[in-house]
């Protein structure tokens, strides 16, 4: 599928520019495991990048406009790099402008350029094609132009370009996208940075996702409303708990103590994260061990807490989570992502996909008039270059 991704944007590369792409960058979707809405709580999290990317395909143009054509969308745009760069109506435009500011701000130095990028993973569906967007074109220009930013550097720019954009997002999305490595998955330090690989083998189990079809309206104001209400919370313990720091230096008792102090709904977001942090830590231990369906448990009590603490579930979500947990070829599902639509993450015993893909389509059908999507996803390689 990849291939024919590759072979449709440096073709349309060629159509516009007349000559082959100077250089060919591929940038990955994620999934993440476990330990949602944590990266921005001074959490872990346990995410990979997948099978499923962007195509970007670039040339110097010798100028100081830059022209990009976004295939899929059959729609482009130009900007000239010396001017000052500015947030515009036409939304996808601005995570591009955001790289693009975020390289003036530090200081690099780089020219005009072409670019044409198509994608095939799924917009709004929870995988993180923003953070592949940024991420990959920021790749490529500094392949393009030798500028030398370290792999975790491109990841922090993506990550300022996405809340320059106006998403308050943490690093995680764009930390995976660029240092993802086939059949790993990496525990990340959301406070230090820090990280490690863990195997992941699934052993008999395949990871699937299911589309809702219930699209993100971003959320952007819930999401950071989410934001504020742990920041609340947090202050909150740390004036009684003045060892505390963060919420990994916390416990659910401590979280309880202080409930009074407390909105229910903030008392709800902290109660979550605390837990959250700690399925993490089991979830990596489980995959050390073997013990896929004790990761498959971790991931049904994740999703409880996201829709009955966290509240970022909705209806069609809880559905398909609810719908899997009779099934016994089925371990392990859980919302995926910031919420409010977009797919949930499941872990299907081998031999039993396609049933379970028919049964789920049928009931989600009827309950909802909505087509089910789904999507089979492998563990893959993060941003690398596509040798010509």
């Amino acid at each position: 599928m990849n291939d024919i991704l590759i072979q449709k944007t440096i073709s349309h590369f060629q159509e516009k520019f007349g000559l082959a792409p100077e250089k060919v960058v591929l940038s990955p979707g994620r999934i993440n495991i476990i330990g949602e809405h944590i990266d921005y709580n001074d959490g872990y999290v346990l995410p990979a990048a997948i099978d499923k990317i962007i195509c970007f395909a670039f040339e110097k143009n010798n100028s100081n406009q830059s022209r990009i054509i976004a295939v899929d969308l059959d729609d482009e745009f130009e900007i000239d790099l010396a001017a000052v760069v500015e947030l515009n109506e036409k939304v996808w435009t601005n995570y591009l402008r955001g790289v693009i500011n975020q390289l003036k701000i530090n200081g690099f130095v780089f020219e005009g350029f072409n670019c044409v990028f198509s994608s095939n993973i799924p917009v709004g569906s929870g995988l993180s094609s923003s953070a592949a967007l940024e991420c990959g074109f920021l790749y490529g220009i500094n392949e393009l132009f030798h500028l030398n930013i370290k792999s975790i550097d491109i990841a922090l720019m993506g990550q300022k370009s996405e809340q320059w954009v106006g998403i308050n997002c943490g690093i995680m999305d764009q930390f995976s996208s660029v240092l993802g490595q086939e059949n790993k998955v990496i525990k990340i330090d959301c406070r230090t940075l820090e990280f490690e690989y863990h195997d992941a083998d699934f052993k008999d189990y395949s990871l699937i996702l299911f589309d809702s079809n219930v699209k993100h309206s971003l959320f952007t104001s819930a999401y950071n409303k989410r934001r504020e209400e742990c920041e609340e919370g947090l202050a909150i313990i740390k004036s009684n708990f003045p060892e505390v720091g963060s919420f990994r230096d916390c416990n659910e008792s401590q979280v309880l103590s202080v409930k009074d102090q407390m909105s229910e709904e903030v008392f709800k977001r902290c109660s979550y994260v605390v837990k959250e942090i700690g399925r993490v830590a089991k979830a990596c231990e489980a995959l050390d061990n073997g013990k896929i369906e004790v990761l498959g448990q971790l991931m049904f009590e994740t999703h409880q807490g996201l829709s009955k603490e966290y509240e970022v579930s909705c209806d069609e979500l809880d559905f398909l989570v609810d719908a899997v947990k009779s099934e016994e070829a089925v371990i392990g599902s859980r919302l995926m992502g910031g919420g409010f639509g977009g797919c949930t993450i499941n872990l299907v015993k081998k031999g039993h996909e396609e049933d379970i893909k028919n049964r789920l389509s049928k009931l989600y059908r009827c309950a909802f008039g909505i087509e089910l999507k789904n999507y089979d996803v492998k563990i893959g390689n993060g941003t690398s270059l596509y040798i010509l």
